[in-house]
């Protein structure tokens, strides 16, 4: 009795092993057919990359817990970019978290204080953006920019660069 026992055990084991392994294989397989994975697929929290649009970016200051002050005038971010559509903003998607209409050279941050003005030199040259928005709590390090179309900040999708704080 005891070995008939043992061998529904070893059976049950072997079985939710194989049915994980295919559960996970089917949903990796639909994932492929529409070329797509869902909105929050790596936006948990401590996740190691960044996914934004046509890119894909491991997240090294995934242990951060809190943003740090501002220490330099030249800080290694990584620039993301985001458009007026409900899906990507809170409340009213024309409105930035400070209160300001959208415009071109609205940049959203979290570790610099509303009204600041910075520079992404390797991207935008001497353009100059305000930080007039602000991302989810857990994004530290980044710069989302305002574009007025979708299309166009998924083509933007995601960079390592660096950015030129010039007041705060």
């Amino acid at each position: 009795m005891r070995i008939k026992i043992q061998g529904y055990i070893e059976f049950f084991i072997i079985w939710s092993v194989v049915g994980g392994v295919v559960f996970s294989l089917s949903g990796a397989l639909a994932a492929s057919q529409d070329n797509s994975l869902p909105d929050d697929y790596f936006e948990s929290e401590g996740a190691l990359a960044l996914v934004q649009g046509n890119s894909v970016i491991s997240n090294t200051e995934h242990y951060l817990t809190e943003p740090r002050a501002v220490d330099s005038k030249i800080i290694k971010v990584v620039v993301t970019a985001y458009s007026s559509c409900p899906t990507e903003t809170d409340d009213d998607p024309y409105i930035t978290a400070s209160g300001a209409w959208v415009h071109d050279g609205v940049a959203a941050a979290n570790f610099l204080p509303f009204g600041t003005e910075i520079r992404i030199p390797e991207i935008y040259g001497d353009k100059i953006f305000v930080i007039e928005d602000r991302m989810h709590p857990r994004k530290t390090r980044q710069v989302d920019i305002w574009f007025s179309s979708k299309q166009g900040a998924l083509d933007f999708g995601a960079r390592y660069s660096y950015i030129e704080v010039l007041e705060i």
